[in-house]
């Protein structure tokens, strides 16, 4: 059974082989329309959250029901229910963008939409895709060009520069008013896991952001050494001095007999044998802790049995030994690298040598809000800071890590890249004057960042296109006092590498959209098999009524 696409007389979009089959030359257009007019739908979702003064959006899981409120573009793309291929695609630029520089990933999507639309209109003019490909490839080296030019460099001595730079990455954010409290933090934060003098980069795993709920974003703070929110297992021990730290991956609990073996007691004397065995074991190995001078001790989690059974806590509280369990796998090298321990795997291995030391280990009382463990002044401290995150409820503490974690980062494309540009969309008019048509996409920034913030977009880019073609570069839109003027002197600057990324991450998308003329779907075998009985379904049919 099969099927023959016959082409009809007159359709100049179809043409007829040799064997007669359909031959739909429109194809390929319809497929770039499509992916352009799927991937445009994706760029103005989360245009009108760009800039200051933009809007946040309010997300809902259907799965969990679970609710999150932000305007961080990478944030809202990852939860969007996204099907269409090219509309994925600007999905993964938002993540790549994240992952180069932290920021800018509103931005970078929505420059990849208005480069589309770019193509759209120049596609419908008859220029051949390749062309237009090339020609942006062509402009975005260019546009990278001019962005360095207009760049100054930065050192990472020069405090105040670092947090403007952070400070214009907080002001987007729905805790914009506390970014006095969170840009001295996230530069700090940085500053004190790097050598300022010899670093390229930033391992962000070096800074542990620690959530807690309660109390109010003011209550945020950065801690020189490690803080733990599990709570102490003995109510004996709450605070060490002198505290010497043992982190251990073994149990402390009796023995346990394999899967497939099993213990028969038959009377009461050899249960008490059975009992007195158990304790026996037990003390001995809280007897080997003490021994090494260990008063501080971490338990890793286990999921095989109990990691620490009630008869070794209280032989550990009787020694004055203060034991935090729980400890997850994914914690330990952070945990071994501020204190300067080493993980213990066995008893015979816990030594004096293996212990790090610290001036205080205490379990602190948040005021009614729940209590948080913190061990600071580590003798052989790691380059590793904490950050503990404060807030009333579960949204503010999540946007609020997600503001911290985007300041962090950059700080850290200032540290990888040291060279700062205006912002306010100074840079995109400064390209735009130098490359037109690829420049009419890139005034997409400037125009939604006038547009949000309440400004006519069209007077305000036609007034920013006067002021760059009179020399001055650094001209960008004032959110703050709605107007244009020297963005540089009201201190809005932003990384090199933020928009270097993305720009060169937008077009590497746009091209690889333009360059798609066909999808071709994979189906599962379940769909075969059922597209194959269906077919034999309908051959029968046609049998049965040709008879």
């Amino acid at each position: 059974f099969g099927l023959v696409w016959l082409s009809r007389p007159g359709n100049p979009a179809a043409t007829s082989s040799a064997r007669g089959t359909y031959v739909d030359r429109d194809k390929p257009a319809q497929i770039r329309f499509s992916n352009i007019s799927a991937a445009k739908a994706v760029a103005d979702a989360i245009r009108t959250s760009l800039g200051p003064k933009g809007m946040d959006k309010w997300s809902i899981q259907d799965e969990k029901g679970d609710v999150t409120i932000t305007n961080d573009g990478a944030t809202i793309l990852k939860q969007m229910q996204v099907l269409h291929p090219a509309a994925k695609m600007l999905v993964e630029l938002s993540k790549a963008q994240d992952i180069e520089a932290g920021d800018g990933t509103t931005s970078v999507v929505v420059i990849a939409g208005a480069l589309l639309d770019a193509c759209s209109k120049l596609l419908q003019k008859g220029i051949h895709p390749t062309t237009i490909s090339e020609s942006f490839q062509k402009a975005a080296d260019k546009g990278v060009e001019v962005l360095t030019a207009m760049s100054r460099p930065v050192e990472l001595s020069d405090r105040e520069t670092l947090l403007n730079s952070a400070t214009t990455s907080l002001c987007s954010k729905v805790v914009s008013q506390y970014s006095s409290l969170l840009a001295p933090m996230s530069v700090d934060a940085v500053m004190r896991v790097i050598d300022p003098k010899t670093a390229t980069s930033v391992d962000l795993h070096d800074i542990k952001i620690t959530k807690k709920l309660g109390g109010t974003i003011d209550d945020c703070e950065l801690v020189e050494g490690l803080v733990l929110t599990q709570k102490v297992s003995n109510t004996g021990v709450t605070r060490v001095e002198k505290a010497k730290i043992g982190l251990i991956q073994f149990c402390l609990s009796p023995p346990k007999t394999d899967m497939d073996n099993q213990i028969v007691v038959s009377d009461y004397a050899q249960m008490d044998r059975v009992l007195r065995e158990e304790r026996a074991y037990i003390l001995n190995l809280v007897k080997q802790i003490k021994k090494a001078g260990c008063n501080v001790l971490l338990i890793q989690k286990s999921i095989l049995r109990d990691a620490l059974s009630d008869l070794a806590l209280h032989f550990l509280n009787k020694m004055k030994i203060m034991v935090v369990k729980e400890i997850e796998r994914e914690d330990i090298e952070f945990i071994c690298k501020t204190l300067g321990t080493k993980p213990i795997a066995h008893i015979d291995h816990f030594t004096a040598e293996m212990l790090g030391t610290a001036e205080l280990a205490e379990e602190v009382n948040l005021d009614g809000s729940g209590k948080l463990i913190k061990i600071t002044g580590c003798t052989n401290p790691g380059k590793t800071v904490s950050i503990v995150v404060r807030g009333s409820n579960k949204l503010v503490i999540e946007e609020a890590e997600r503001s911290i974690h985007d300041a962090l980062c950059v700080i850290r494309c200032l540290v990888k890249k040291r060279a700062l540009i205006a912002g306010g969309g100074a840079p995109e008019i400064e390209m735009a004057y130098c490359v037109r048509a690829y420049a009419d996409a890139l005034e997409v920034v400037p125009s939604t960042l006038a547009e949000n913030a309440g400004l006519n977009p069209i007077a305000t880019v036609t007034e920013l296109r006067n002021r760059h073609a009179q020399g001055d570069i650094m001209t960008g839109i004032n959110v703050r006092k709605g107007g244009i003027s020297n963005i540089l002197d009201e201190l809005v600057v932003q990384p090199l590498l933020v928009s270097i990324s993305a720009l060169t991450l937008a077009t590497e998308t746009v091209r690889s959209i333009l360059k798609i003329d066909d999808v071709v779907r994979y189906f599962s075998s379940k769909v075969q098999t059922f597209v194959k009985l269906l077919l034999n379904v309908i051959c029968f049919l046609l049998q049965v009524n040709t008879r």
